[in-house]
């Protein structure tokens, strides 16, 4: 399931708030149970007793836990996103804005370092990356004979990819400095696929 907000556009579906207070309800409960346990140890009842809400509510939202996982993931890293208004109309500095956000997202998270690495937060994450260089795409259209998305796709994981290598490094660079190192790699495979 995607996390998306209301819209006042009327062309986009709006989600009931009673919704989306049980959602965030959820994810706020994982977040509280993870700062006191591995996420592989915590039950779905547990997440919905500390949620207030019964199973059959958390059921309702998302089949499983790990569908629970996925979607704080992405929203967080959406907030983060909206907050530090990154977006991706030039690739030079929005490209080091979105690694840095990465970067920033991952030092944040729950439990890190350690239990990441068990946690399968690639996809939200990833997937908010693609959305990014698609809104961007309209500045600059794909060179002839390229596929965006496997370049959307193959961009947002090496970012990810690059940053999780960060945060596992045992003499670790600052954020910014890894930022610029995921750009310097990054930004001439971007540049390539796209008109000059």
């Amino acid at each position: 399931m995607t996390e998306t907000a209301p819209s006042t556009d009327s062309a986009l579906p709006k989600i009931d708030p009673r919704i989306l207070r049980s959602r965030r309800m959820l994810m706020d409960a994982l977040v509280r149970l993870l700062a006191q346990k591995p996420f592989e140890e915590i039950s779905i009842q547990e997440i919905a007793d500390e949620a207030t809400l019964n199973r059959a509510t958390f059921y309702l939202h998302y089949p499983d836990k790990g569908s629970l996982l996925k979607a704080m993931a992405g929203a967080r890293f959406r907030d983060l996103v909206d907050r530090r208004g990154l977006s991706f109309n030039s690739c030079e500095g929005g490209l080091r804005a979105i690694a840095l956000g990465v970067c920033d997202y991952l030092a944040a998270s729950p439990g890190c370092p350690g239990a990441l690495a068990k946690m399968p937060l690639e996809d939200s994450i990833i997937a908010v990356v693609e959305d990014i260089f698609r809104e961007g795409s309209a500045e600059r259209p794909a060179a002839p004979g390229i596929d965006p998305e496997l370049v959307f796709t193959t961009a947002a994981w090496a970012i990810f990819g690059a940053a999780r290598l960060w945060l596992d490094m045992r003499e670790r660079i600052s954020a910014e400095e890894m930022a610029d190192k995921i750009e310097a790699i990054v930004l001439p495979m971007l540049m390539h696929a796209t008109q000059r």
